[in-house]
């Protein structure tokens, strides 16, 4: 198999919204011959179903599990894509089909939060907006377009856990100019609000969004060059771009964030997928020969690299609310696998690495800190500032454990404040209410469950603040 096919079959495995199954595309051993599988992950061993129909599938078709066992795939036509939910009968798959939409480009979305309603974006046929697509709410009904976007849009993260409010990052129609993220409400019409926006010309995008605890993980080159980045919902405070997530040679991408830890941010884990240019010895070659998980937190100091399992479907793990990461591997001799990681993070840890953030003056100087904070000013994006000296010696740092590359070792962070709470200081009322998102809608009374249409969902819900046009007083960064 091709490493351009096996790459397909990996970015196709989704988890559906309460982790109960997921789905990918695969291939009958020794033939090209692709149709979707779904996983059971509810019990104590997974276990896949195979979906084939009479026809295989196409191998960049989408697949998406929901929260009733039901696989929902988009297949590919000309001019259109036709979608339709597959489920195991006896041992035929069954299959309904909803309808189609008009396109010649479309992605499903990460499932939305109640688990029984796939959303996707279509580019429109004028080729300058995109459309937001209810394509199943677990009725009959057909596909409907719920929203319509100027420009192209990408990326996808669920705000709420109604599945009302979408982040989506925005750029031109053919993708020039600078990319921003802004936020999408479904149950009034599609309203369009700014979210993200560091700089006025910096690309800034929203790559993950935990829905208990706020916390934010962004991708923007406004520091001056391309770094990973997070930031709380609701805060006065400017994201952060701590050098721990900015290792020489590599690149991080966060896939998986801790869910449970409700206003507790700096307390939630990250699993990273870790692409570097060379391997970096003694570590075993992943499965694309410089590619290994991580898994990090807003209280360490630095990262910590893992072993990914053979055969890890690259990319891909789920976190518990009790600390326990999941990783899902394919094998020959295993072809639904699911390595279980307990605790791969300290339960004890100084926290307040991201209290060690400094915030931006007026003229755009920071002081020396361990970490890069970025705040709403125009002008050139400020360079991330320097590092103190490390304070001790690597003979007194815990060594990688056995067969894992090694870690990449970070200066200490700044001092921190008086309070180690890294959320009591971003969401304390610094004489003006909290702006944002996470305060106005944890108090919300919404059916997730409910089978009627996104306009009647609840309550208006107040549009969010861009996340760096927050009030931001000083002493707090």
């Amino acid at each position: 198999m091709t490493a351009s096919v096996a790459r397909v079959m990996n970015e196709s495995f989704t988890v559906a919204a309460d982790g109960s199954y997921a789905a990918r595309l695969t291939t009958q051993a020794g033939t090209e011959l692709w149709y979707p599988e779904r996983w059971t992950l509810g019990g104590p061993e997974p276990y896949a179903v195979p979906l084939p129909v009479e026809q295989p599938e196409d191998a960049d078709s989408g697949v998406l599990p929901l929260a009733d066992g039901r696989v929902l795939i988009a297949r590919r036509a000309q001019g259109r894509y036709s979608l339709a939910l597959l489920y195991p009968s006896g041992p035929e798959t069954g299959e309904r089909r909803l309808g189609s939409v008009e396109t010649d480009e479309l992605r499903l979305l990460p499932p939305a939060p109640c688990g029984m309603r796939a959303f996707a974006l279509a580019r429109e046929q004028d080729g300058r907006t995109t459309g937001v697509w209810l394509v199943t709410d677990s009725s009959s009904r057909p596909p409907v377009r719920v929203a319509q976007l100027s420009g192209r849009c990408s990326g996808g993260a669920w705000l709420d856990r109604e599945g009302r409010l979408l982040a989506l990052d925005t750029a031109g129609p053919d993708g020039e100019g600078p990319t921003k993220t802004v936020a999408v409400d479904l149950g009034a019409g599609g309203e369009v609000s700014p979210l993200l926006e560091i700089a006025e010309d910096s690309d800034d995008r929203l790559l993950l969004a935990d829905r208990d605890s706020g916390l934010l993980l962004v991708r923007s080159n406004a520091p001056g060059e391309e770094r990973l980045g997070w930031g709380v919902l609701g805060s006065h405070r400017p994201v952060r771009f701590p050098e721990a997530l900015h290792p020489k040679d590599t690149r991080l991408t966060p896939i998986a964030v801790q869910p449970g830890q409700t206003l507790l941010p700096e307390r939630c884990g990250v699993a990273l997928r870790v692409d570097a240019a060379i391997r970096m010895p003694p570590g075993p070659p992943g499965p694309g020969g410089g590619t290994w998980l991580a898994v990090w937190r807003p209280g360490l100091r630095e990262l910590r690299h893992v072993a990914s399992p053979p055969g890890w479907l690259t990319g891909h793990g789920m976190w518990t609310a009790e600390g326990e990461l999941c990783v899902p591997y394919s094998t020959a001799h295993n072809p639904c696998g699911l390595a279980r990681m307990r605790n791969p993070l300290p339960e004890e840890e100084a926290l307040g690495a991201g209290s060690g953030a400094v915030a931006m003056s007026a003229a755009g100087r920071a002081p020396a800190g361990r970490e890069t904070a970025v705040a709403a000013h125009p002008g050139s994006p400020p360079s991330p500032s320097p590092s103190s000296p490390p304070s001790a010696s690597p003979s007194q740092r815990p060594g990688p454990a056995p067969g894992t590359p090694p870690r990449v070792a970070e200066p200490p962070e700044a001092p921190a404040p008086a309070s180690s709470d890294v959320t009591a200081l971003q969401h304390h009322d610094h004489g003006v209410p909290p702006s944002g998102l996470l305060g106005s809608m944890v108090h919300r009374r919404v059916s997730a469950g409910s089978e009627g249409s996104l306009g009647t969902m609840g309550e208006t819900v107040p549009k969010p603040v861009p996340l760096q046009q927050a009030p931001l007083a000083s002493g707090t960064a």
